[in-house]
């Protein structure tokens, strides 16, 4: 090779997902065993028609094709803003809004703007892989709280202070969780953000998925007086309006975090894409009716996952679940999580993310992605996973 790679990012974590869907690269499943893709999480339904149309219209406009603000178009982070008023209370301004291509790409920009190489971030383990990616892109050491099964899956704030040095800049939470699907308690967010807020660092929680739980707020941080110095919400519209390939995201924070990204923003991609943006806001405008009833038919498949695990006769064991996913402690002590995983794509067609794909001493459990299933295929997953006790080959 002529020249050398940043070797941060060659020993970063290759890309989980890509692995996954290796293994079942170029095979046919017959009718009577259809694959049950479980692995990655997408919504299993398109956008809006209404919106389809709208975004067909707005295409062919010639602002369209153009930039927007670095920070977004002003109308929809005012949309957002009073959005997340009404979802979570407190004030928040227009101002505080930037939007991303992503939630992915919010995370990213968040962290350059507080955090340099050498610095430290805590996070849950297990960890979300694309977070642990761009930390060690960056040279950012990750400190990872205790994986807390005894606690539904949800970290605790007390292990958190024992964490924090003179080099920490921020705890980084998912609520709900990814991989876990572990839905974070009002209160235990709020005791994180006092911990940050007394030790000066930042709050980052990611709430791509709160759109699909059915207790609301989810916290009281926006009703503090000193929220702006010290939270940092990430958000995603990838989900809520089954936009993933559209690449529309947020960060709401602070006028210093929000400044500082802004610079990032317009480094990384100078703004977000327009026809995203544009669908975004058509979606917080006018589909309110359409995730509610769309949240009704994620709610139903969690609760169809959550039956099959308490009745079914197969040693799986739930830790945790909620919102796309599903945390399962697998029988097989002699196997790794990634053994397992292969085997089931293998035998029984069941693609789904093995344990260690988000963190260390991860290799009892698998990660369950259900949204992109109907209620009909998931019929399918408790007797396949019956199957597997006889059908997995010793290690």
């Amino acid at each position: 090779m002529a020249f050398p790679i940043n070797s941060n990012v060659i020993n970063a974590v290759e890309p989980p997902i890509a692995e996954a869907q290796s293994w079942i690269a170029g095979r046919t499943f017959p009718k009577n065993k259809p694959l049950l893709n479980l692995a990655q999480a997408v919504p299993s339904y398109p956008p809006a028609s209404s919106m389809s149309e709208h975004l067909a219209d707005n295409v062919k406009l010639f602002e369209t094709a153009q930039y927007t603000a670095i920070a977004g178009v002003p109308a929809l982070r005012d949309s957002l803003a009073s959005n997340m008023m009404i979802s979570h209370g407190g004030r928040i301004e227009p101002e505080n809004v930037l939007i991303s291509a992503g939630c992915n790409q919010a995370f990213c920009i968040a962290i350059m703007a507080i955090a340099k190489a050498g610095d430290e971030i805590i996070l849950p383990a297990p960890y979300y892989f694309n977070h642990i990616m761009w930390l060690e892109m960056l040279g950012i050491k990750p400190v990872l709280l205790p994986f807390r099964s005894d606690l539904n899956s949800v970290p605790s704030p007390k292990d958190a202070e024992n964490l924090i040095t003179k080099k920490t800049k921020a705890i980084v939470l998912i609520s709900p969780n990814n991989p876990t699907g572990a839905i974070y308690p009002s209160d235990i967010l709020s005791q994180f953000f006092d911990l940050a807020h007394g030790s000066k660092i930042a709050l980052i929680v990611d709430e791509t998925y709160k759109d699909f739980i059915e207790i609301m707020p989810p916290h009281n941080i926006f009703l503090s007086p000193h929220w702006e110095e010290t939270f940092i919400q990430l958000y995603s519209f990838s989900k809520v309006f089954s936009l993933t390939g559209y690449r529309v995201g947020s960060i709401i924070g602070g006028q210093n975090i929000i400044n500082s990204a802004t610079k990032v923003m317009d480094t990384l991609a100078i703004c977000a894409p327009r026809i995203a943006q544009d669908a975004a806001l058509f979606g917080l405008d006018n589909l309110e009716r359409w995730v509610a009833d769309k949240r009704v038919g994620i709610l139903e498949r969690l609760n169809y996952v959550n039956k099959i695990f308490r009745n079914t006769e197969t040693s799986y064991e739930l830790i945790s679940s909620g919102a796309y996913f599903a945390y399962v402690k697998h029988p097989f002590r002699e196997k790794s999580s990634k053994e397992v995983a292969k085997q089931l794509a293998e035998k029984e067609n069941i693609l789904c993310l093995p344990g260690s794909f988000f963190g260390p001493n991860q290799e009892q459990f698998l990660r369950i992605a259900f949204a992109n299933a109907t209620v009909e295929e998931l019929s399918l997953l408790s007797k396949r996973l019956e199957s597997s006790l006889k059908r997995l080959t010793p290690a």
